[in-house]
């Protein structure tokens, strides 16, 4: 055996535990998925396939579909703003000593809470008799019993969740950017949102695409906070596509269809981020 032969066997063995948990923890559940959404089960009796008669019923289900919508929205809510406040916060805390420590922690704590447990806080906090909300305002708002305020009070809440986290990314993206750079760019009189416009955001591209990626990712697989707030309602308002799956696998104990949206979530989630991806492909290099 030469020398680049056993380089190369070298390299698979030092992969092998990787390959391994690729394999048990992506590439197996994948294939489970998909054969189950090919078979009806009801979780106790006999499993049987049924081809593709639980694509049919998810794809033609107006409730899939509007949960689908729900979710897009959601994430059209949540996305932009966590990503603006994030940028906003890191600005503040990048130059800071000991103190921006103290501030990012406590800043990320929200992020590091159980989303359960947060959705319980916030339950009371949106109470309309007894809340915190109600009671600053001075009058009863029905902020998760309303059609209209359901959707953008959740949104609220996964704002303030993770605003701290893509904080933190930020930070570190900013105190990456070399300082002769934006010493060059003062001298030629770009200060204040000239500088950030010009000179940081543009040198903020690779971490701009890891935060909407991740962003995306999260808001549309968005369901504890969702299931403790208002397990979907009201009037399915806030029925979004996880919540969808899980009464369909649970409630209605049809995993078969559970899985069919799974899938269907999954492609959808990798059409959003290659097209994050294409968008950011040349603009993922520090060019100096």
């Amino acid at each position: 055996m030469n020398r680049a032969v056993r380089r190369v066997a070298t390299s698979y063995v030092l992969l092998l535990p990787s390959l391994i948990g690729v394999g048990c923890f992506l590439l197996v559940p994948i294939g489970v998925v998909l054969w189950l959404s090919l078979h009806s089960w009801n979780l106790l009796g006999p499993m049987e396939f049924s081809g593709l008669a639980n694509w049919r019923a998810v794809l033609g289900d107006r409730e899939f579909g509007h949960s689908l919508l729900v979710t897009l929205a959601l994430t059209a809510m949540v996305v932009p703003v966590q990503t603006a406040l994030g940028f906003g916060v890191a600005s503040l805390l990048a130059g800071r000593g000991r103190g921006g420590t103290v501030l990012r922690v406590v800043y990320a704590l929200p992020w590091m809470c159980a989303p359960v447990a947060v959705g319980v806080v916030w339950q009371w906090i949106f109470a309309p008799t007894g809340g915190a909300l109600s009671a600053v305002l001075g009058r009863r708002v029905e902020w998760l019993s309303s059609p209209v305020l359901a959707l953008p009070c959740v949104a609220a809440v996964l704002v303030w969740m993770n605003v701290g986290y893509v904080a933190l990314f930020f930070v570190a993206g900013i105190r990456a950017i070399p300082g002769e750079i934006l010493d060059a760019g003062a001298l030629d009189g770009a200060t204040g949102w000239r500088r950030t416009r010009w000179l940081v955001l543009p040198l903020l591209r690779p971490t701009m695409f890891f935060v909407l990626a991740t962003g995306v990712l999260t808001a549309f697989q968005t369901f504890d906070a969702v299931y403790a707030l208002t397990r979907g309602g009201p009037d399915h308002r806030t029925d979004v596509v996880a919540m969808r799956l899980y009464s369909e696998a649970f409630d209605a104990a049809r995993p078969g269809r559970a899985a069919v949206i799974a899938v269907v979530m999954f492609a959808v989630m990798f059409a959003i981020t290659f097209a994050q991806h294409r968008y950011f492909r040349n603009r993922t290099g520090y060019e100096y």
